[in-house]
């Protein structure tokens, strides 16, 4: 049996992988666009958005030991971040913080998004992704919320600044 060694730590290969992942998804989501367009291209995206949440939070969930339900904002607030935390890499400047009325308010200060389809030349038509792979989640996960502001296009371009709250519905 041969053994082969990864000379990276956990966090160093995790964010190697991170880094590759999204640059496959942005050569992805180019070469889409060169071929189809930015509508096509658009759907595409969040159509494989939503087929991955639908794979990628229960294999999360299942690797980490998490319910997979989630009944009060207090389990919420403990099961999300373990997710994220696999999911997010440090170079994606997005911050989020959980408040008192069962919400969850984000910001990203620097989207890598947003730079790649700005390189790209779409940005103004682009249909944000990043935020969409996130109320993916919540739909996985069976969880009633509300967003404001609403997010279909790039919330930069439309108001400067990427951030919001998520509102949840719990009985």
């Amino acid at each position: 049996m041969i053994s082969e060694t990864i000379p990276l730590g956990k966090m160093e290969l995790k964010e190697l992988l991170i880094k590759n992942w999204m640059s496959h998804d942005g050569f992805w989501f180019y070469h889409c666009l060169q071929k189809l367009g930015i509508e096509q291209t658009n759907a595409l995206n969040r159509a494989a958005i939503q087929s991955l949440a639908a794979v990628e939070v229960p294999r999360i969930a299942r690797a980490l030991g998490l319910k997979s339900q989630i009944a009060t904002f207090d389990e919420f607030k403990a099961i999300f971040p373990k997710i994220f935390s696999v999911a997010k890499g440090n170079f994606m400047e997005f911050e989020y913080t959980f408040t008192a009325d069962d919400s969850m308010k984000w910001e990203m200060h620097r989207c890598f998004a947003y730079e790649g389809m700005k390189r790209m030349g779409v940005i103004d038509q682009y249909r944000c992704g990043v935020i969409y792979r996130i109320l993916c989640w919540l739909a996985v996960l069976k969880l009633k919320y509300s967003v404001n502001p609403a997010v279909e296009n790039c919330l930069r371009v439309e108001g400067g600044s990427c951030s919001g709250e998520i509102r949840f519905f719990f009985k």
